[in-house]
């Protein structure tokens, strides 16, 4: 009998149709043993997250999703999810702004964040929707995808993006170091009901490169380790600076829902 898994989309602002309609593609290439019976649905209630076993929170605008969010009673829910609960969790642009620990360039009381990841994102850091740019990125992790010997760049799609300024230490509550630092807003601290799920430090999933030839299309000579970070996992939690949401290519999304799977059949077999 196949295992049911509902996966939800944040979809209270920004390209949520679009997660959508790529989940439903990259269930189709996942080769599930046992199989999984696959239900993907927009999140805008918190009777909606109750179902899911997974979440994406979609890029977008961060301040605007998290004010809807307290609005429709969806954050602290949404914290619980995270945090709490340490279900499977993705955030792309806006949605890694909100999974992590502190943000920057943020006025005090203007932006809430969920929490979940212990990194200081610097928020727009590639500047206004102008400056918005693609670049092919080099993501090992995506080997995890049936083995593949030979890996061929992601196109990476950078809208007003964020990155990760600083892997923070990990911490069981709040990160009250960066909340001392002006322009700096931190998520509330939330105790995890998972144990040693919720201690796993920070990884770093991919590194832009050359931030000066992807925004100006010349050669600049820039050591690997002196780029961008621009996705991070911590256990069950994961964010990308970028949209792979607005490609065509499923394989974050394979990916991803490959953990969530995974994920859902541990916690069955703990049962």
């Amino acid at each position: 009998m196949a295992t049911k898994i509902t996966v939800g989309v944040l979809a209270l602002q920004g390209a949520f149709h679009e997660h959508v309609v790529l989940l439903h593609q990259a269930s189709t290439h996942l080769a599930s043993v046992p199989a999984v019976d696959w239900a993907f649905v927009e999140v805008r209630t918190p009777e909606q997250l109750l179902q899911c076993e997974g979440l994406i929170i979609p890029g977008g605008e961060s301040t605007t999703v998290s004010l809807v969010a307290n609005r429709s009673n969806l954050l602290d829910p949404l914290r619980a999810f995270v945090k709490v609960h340490r279900k499977p969790t993705w955030g792309t642009c806006a949605g890694l702004i909100l999974l992590a620990e502190s943000a920057n360039r943020t006025k005090k009381g203007g932006q809430e964040l969920i929490g979940g990841l212990d990194v200081r994102v610097n928020r727009n850091y590639f500047g206004r929707q102008t400056e918005s740019f693609e670049a092919a990125l080099n993501l090992p992790f995506l080997k995890d995808n049936g083995g593949a010997t030979e890996l061929v760049p992601f196109n990476g799609i950078f809208i007003r993006a964020p990155v990760v300024e600083k892997v923070l230490p990990t911490v069981p509550g709040e990160q009250t170091e960066e909340g001392a630092r002006d322009g700096t807003v931190i998520a509330p601290a939330r105790k995890s009901l998972i144990g040693a799920r919720a201690h796993k430090p920070v990884e770093i999933m991919a590194i832009l490169p050359g931030r000066g030839r992807a925004l100006t299309g010349k050669m600049v000579a820039v050591d690997e380790e002196a780029g961008d970070i621009v996705a991070v996992r911590q256990g069950n939690v994961f964010g990308t600076s970028f949209h792979p949401e607005l490609t065509k290519d499923p394989r974050i999304h394979i990916w991803w829902l490959e953990r969530v799977r995974k994920d859902v059949l541990e916690q069955k077999e703990n049962l």
